[in-house]
């Protein structure tokens, strides 16, 4: 490999001006709809007492998820020693922390009484998994800063291996333990299985670096950087890879709720009649964010346009929303159990009344705060980009790898 230069990102100033001024438009107009719920009450939003966890929950959730899948590009190549990844190392961390940042603040503004956050931070029960998450999630910012030193700054590289592998158990326990705030709900059928922690792994892997994909190539292309078809094949392949897996695990969570009599009815509520659940989990996560992006990799023609890459991972993201609203509110509005066949008692929230779902429309205050959460997400990486080198000047086939292209 020849020496990596990194520089920052030079794209035209009236470009980069207009891209952050419709970035803070977006995560103003998040803050002003999160400032309305905030006043009106959550009235206003679509939540019910029965699907508490609306549309901001999916989003921030999708980033917080993908934050630790975004690291994955580092780590493969300072901890694996994978060559052709190295000058990748410090826009993956960038993109990991920004992505962090983003989930947050749209839970915490999500939470009705964001004010009190502060209790939340100063008493814990470590009896919760959300007490161990404050930690996880603080701090993955922490140990990130700390890696992207030892990548940027010339004293600290020979600690950029061993920070890297501090960095990759860390994410892999956060990942671990967003995954199980659902698996540890008993009460919930949907959420009941610890299968639910290796899913989210493999969604992290799948939706994080299909989000990095297009930030790499998307600053590339506007600062008119190459990018060779070694690197952009070795990306979009472990893609395919890291979607296969999340297939996999779906297909587990399937069969170990089908083994079990008592959560057949949840299995045919999302494979067959469930409504919009069922048509978001088939169109919207299988097809559409899993099938149609392996079709495009793997295509003889379309597999080596970087258009037609960029058009897959844009599915993949769609496809992680996707993924999160059937897990998350469709997991809340598969009635309770409050007793085994019950068919009469019910609670005063109506959970498991003649068996029908709970009714949830995401109101657009919801959706404005999760889009505000992506808004600030992507602002911080444009800034960092912008007046940190980040970026490597070229990432063609004979800068990185002479030989990489036969290896792809």
């Amino acid at each position: 490999m020849k020496r990596i230069v990194y520089r920052e990102w030079s794209v035209a100033p009236h470009r980069y001006w207009a891209l952050l001024g419709i970035l803070a438009a977006v995560a103003g107009v998040g803050g002003l709809a999160a400032l309305y719920m905030e006043h009106e009450g959550h009235w206003v939003t679509g939540m019910t007492n029965q699907v508490m966890w609306g549309v901001p929950h999916v989003f921030a959730v999708f980033l917080i998820v993908a934050a630790s899948g975004a690291l994955n590009v580092a780590s493969i190549g300072s901890v694996f020693g994978k060559i052709i990844y190295k000058p990748l190392g410090r826009l993956s961390g960038l993109v990991a922390a920004a992505l962090l940042v983003g989930g947050l603040l749209v839970l915490v503004l999500d939470l009705g009484r964001p004010e009190r956050l502060i209790v939340a931070m100063t008493t814990y029960n470590f009896r919760s998994i959300f007490a161990w998450n404050i930690f996880l999630y603080t701090g993955f910012l922490a140990v990130v800063l700390a890696y992207l030193w030892t990548m940027m700054e010339h004293k600290g590289n020979p600690y950029t291996k061993h920070a890297g592998f501090f960095a990759m158990v860390w994410r892999l326990t956060l990942t671990t333990g967003t995954g199980s705030i659902f698996g540890f709900l008993v009460a919930r059928q949907a959420y009941d299985t610890a299968v639910l922690a290796p899913m989210f792994i493999a969604m992290s892997f799948s939706y994080g670096l299909a989000i990095f994909m297009l930030v790499l190539m998307f600053t590339f292309d506007q600062d008119g950087r190459p990018i060779g078809q070694a690197v952009l094949y070795r990306l979009k392949n472990l893609l395919a890879i890291f979607i296969g897996g999340v297939l996999f695990f779906v297909l587990v969570y399937f069969i170990t709720k089908l083994y079990m009599a008592k959560n057949t009815g949840l299995a045919l509520f999302y494979l067959l009649d469930g409504g919009i659940y069922t048509a978001v989990f088939w169109v919207g996560w299988i097809l559409a964010g899993s099938l149609v992006p392996l079709g495009i990799i793997f295509h003889p023609v379309r597999g080596k346009d970087p258009r037609w890459i960029a058009a897959a991972c844009g599915l993949v993201i769609l496809g992680g929303l996707a993924s999160m609203y059937v897990i998350i509110i469709g997991g809340e509005a598969f009635p309770m159990q409050l007793f085994p066949d019950q068919t009469i008692l019910a609670s005063g929230f109506f959970d498991g009344v003649g068996g029908a779902p709970a009714h949830y429309a995401p109101s657009l205050w919801e959706v404005l705060l999760g889009l505000g959460g992506v808004a600030v997400a992507m602002l911080i990486t444009a800034v960092g980009l912008r007046v940190l080198q980040f970026l490597p000047e070229s990432l063609d086939d004979q800068t990185v790898d002479p030989d990489a292209l036969a290896k792809a």
